[in-house]
């Protein structure tokens, strides 16, 4: 008996839930992003020219490089499950479309070895890692990173010009035009940011496939709306402006640092959708999204704290059963 006891506790094998396989792995998901991250830095590479795709090549290259060299100081297991590749590409398409290189190289590293590896790797940082790099570039080289052109179609030369929600900005067409260009991604931005059909596009793949959850961008887009709405501002202007788009889509439904129930992830988007409209209405800067999820991200143990399902067969307290 005490023998046949032994055999099953061996073949049996616990581990936490969930038990159900959606048939996604942690690197299909993450390749999955990639390709629908192709989208806007394809975009990028059109409106901006050959210095954007060496901008990308060169952040995603160094985030991958990072982490290996990291794990292996570390004396862990590197895994090419795609997150590194990730970072690299959403902190390339953070970015002014003419910072110098070096600079990436170091934003790139400090994504990596900082804002995810120091907290433990993947799925144990706090902080989105690409944003982290861009917040950390912002303060460090606030000259490079406030420095816009327009865009270049494959060339290396640039004019400088400035985007749409900056206050040097002039409006040389009538307002359904701007929205066009806004929509298409013809105006001056950072990498990734301008597309918003680009953007779409990408985003569409991730929702199609369950891989991110509407309730984020859709509450966070939609506080934005109808916050925008109520302060009498041009609502369309604000949603296609700046990097609200890739933020709400790519940025903010990131698994690590977004909470886990439905409910709290409503209360994410419209949290981050009321810290984007103070932060353009009311601080110094006119985008706010890069901050926004970050604090937002902050906030994420809290709202997981609070916001609880039941368990099966359990009942809220006052509930009869």
């Amino acid at each position: 008996m005490a023998e046949e006891k032994a055999s099953m506790a061996e073949k049996m094998v616990l581990s936490h839930a969930p038990h159900i396989w959606s048939g996604f792995s942690i690197s299909k998901i993450m390749y999955i992003v990639v390709i629908a991250l192709l989208f806007p830095a394809a975009a990028s590479v059109y409106f901006f020219g050959y210095y954007a795709l060496i901008l990308l090549l060169v952040s995603t290259v160094s985030a991958v490089l990072t982490e290996f060299i990291i794990k292996k100081a570390r004396k862990k297991k590197f895994v090419m499950d795609g997150s590194a590749v990730i970072t690299g590409l959403l902190f390339a398409l953070t970015l002014p479309p003419r910072v110098p290189i070096w600079m990436v190289v170091l934003g790139s590293v400090f994504s990596i070895a900082i804002a995810k590896e120091a907290f433990g790797g993947l799925g144990y940082n706090i902080f989105n890692p690409a944003l982290a790099g861009r917040a950390f570039m912002t303060v460090c080289f606030s000259r490079e990173m406030t420095t816009w052109v327009l865009p270049t179609y494959f060339k290396f030369d640039a004019v400088t010009g400035a985007t749409p929600l900056s206050e040097g900005f002039v409006q040389q067409a009538d307002r359904l035009s701007l929205y066009w260009n806004m929509f298409l991604g013809s105006t001056g931005g950072s990498l990734g940011e301008t597309s918003a059909l680009m953007i779409l596009a990408g985003a569409l793949i991730l929702l199609a496939l369950r891989i991110i959850d509407w309730r984020i961008p859709v509450f966070y887009l939609g506080t934005v709306a109808l916050g925008s709405f109520l302060l009498g501002e041009d609502v369309i202007f604000q949603l296609l402006g700046g990097g609200l788009m890739i933020g709400a889509f790519f940025m903010a439904t990131d698994y690590a640092t977004s909470p886990v129930m439905g409910n709290g992830r409503i209360i994410f988007g419209v949290g981050l959708g009321i810290l984007t409209l103070l932060f353009r209405q009311y601080s110094p800067m006119p985008e706010g999204v890069c901050f926004s999820i970050l604090i937002m991200n902050a906030v994420t143990p809290l709202i997981d704290r609070y916001i609880k399902s039941v368990p099966f067969g359990y009942r809220r307290k006052g509930k009869n059963a």
